[in-house]
């Protein structure tokens, strides 16, 4: 069992609620970026859905609810229909410190409360998780907030040879997957798998290294590319990392505070699967697959493994055996082929979803996630 002090909770709401002091109604508002909702909604989904899963799903209590449920389920209103049906920020502070009131009441009764989703703490595992992602979404609606406004920029970028060390990890039989109470549905269930002798590198690529592939025309050159991805980074003129831009002195990187790095040797993001899978193959590598990925975790043999989300060579699946739970919507419709697994951290996420097992996963043109790669090969 994971210990769940309620002051976590209590600080997780407040870094979710620093957001309005940060940006003016007019930020909050914008959707930043096509796969992002603004940040004035992510507040109050936080809130509403702490409240939906122990007001309405435990204690029957719809009064929270009932208003904001087509605004506040995702699938109920679009992306781009949010920001008009959003209170202002000073409505939206006032109606979350109503809400946690109302959930703090409940929170109290729970611990003499029998209910599935109460046992072992599971509920408020699952909310503290939920509030730790939607903060690490919020610091990519950030950044792509920072990626509008002139300057901001890093030094200039310089090339830097691949050269890496690899770490050899020995075959065996591993256990994979995450019990207990943190385990989300596509974690589980944990279980045994056999991976072949493979080696990792010891680091993530870095700026300087992706930079030394754009100098070698990796964008330009097709026998790299998935079929799909050369189709996609030639509709769309891809040609650089998101964050990327090229000024008198050469390429620059813009970063969000500082915290994911923008110099020559700090990893690189922004870039997608199909980008990784280019890379890996100029640097004749491949990407590591999950299963060898979460080996090496739990070996203590990935260095670096919470700077950037570290994109692997599998389509995001279901385990054998698995069971969806709380509900469907988490995981089951995106076991379509079309995700594809990032594994690690950013130097953005919250500790909630830091764990060898957790599995993260985007479509592979998403670009504007906190991710990069590390490489792999066979022995």
């Amino acid at each position: 069992m994971t210990a769940n002090p309620p002051t976590r909770l209590v600080q997780l709401r407040e870094r979710t609620r620093q957001v309005l002091d940060r940006y003016d109604e007019t930020e909050l508002r914008r959707q930043a970026h096509p796969d992002l909702s603004p940040l004035l909604w992510h507040v109050g989904h936080m809130f509403f859905v702490e409240n939906f899963w122990l007001a309405e799903q435990v204690f029957g209590d719809t009064r929270v609810t009932d208003p904001w449920r087509t605004l506040y389920f995702p699938e109920l209103c679009a992306k781009g229909e949010r920001s008009a049906r959003l209170p202002e920020p000073a409505a939206m502070r006032a109606w979350t410190e109503e809400v946690a009131r109302v959930c703090d009441a409940y929170w109290a009764r729970a611990a003499e409360t029998d209910h599935p989703l109460l046992t072992d703490g599971y509920l408020l595992s699952f909310v503290r998780q939920h509030y730790a992602q939607h903060i690490e979404t919020m610091r990519m609606a950030e950044a792509q907030i920072v990626r509008a406004r002139p300057g901001n920029v890093s030094s200039p970028i310089e090339p830097r040879p691949l050269g890496d060390s690899f770490v050899a990890q020995a075959a065996g039989d591993v256990t994979l997957g995450t019990a207990g109470i943190d385990a989300y549905d596509n974690e589980q269930p944990a279980q045994s798998f056999h991976v072949e002798a493979f080696e990792m590198a010891s680091r993530p690529v870095t700026n300087g290294q992706w930079l030394s592939f754009m100098a070698d025309d990796g964008y330009a050159s097709a026998a790299l590319w998935d079929a799909a991805g050369w189709d996609w980074i030639c509709a769309e003129a891809i040609t650089h990392p998101e964050h990327w831009q090229h000024g008198d002195d050469g390429w620059q990187a813009q970063d969000l505070d500082g915290a994911l790095g923008a110099g020559s040797d700090d990893p690189v993001h922004g870039i997608g699967w199909y980008e990784a899978r280019a890379f890996a193959r100029w640097a004749r590598a491949r990407l590591p697959r999950e299963a060898e990925w979460e080996t090496a975790r739990r070996r203590d043999a990935l260095p670096a493994s919470e700077t950037v989300w570290e994109w692997c060579d599998d389509a995001f699946a279901a385990y054998p055996g698995f069971t969806a739970f709380p509900y469907d919507e988490y995981s089951l419709p995106w076991f379509d082929g079309a995700h594809f697994v990032a594994r690690g951290a950013s130097r953005h996420t919250e500790p909630d979803v830091i764990r060898p097992g957790f599995r993260n996963f985007y479509p592979p043109t998403h670009r504007h996630v906190f991710a990069g790669l590390r490489l792999a090969r066979d022995i």
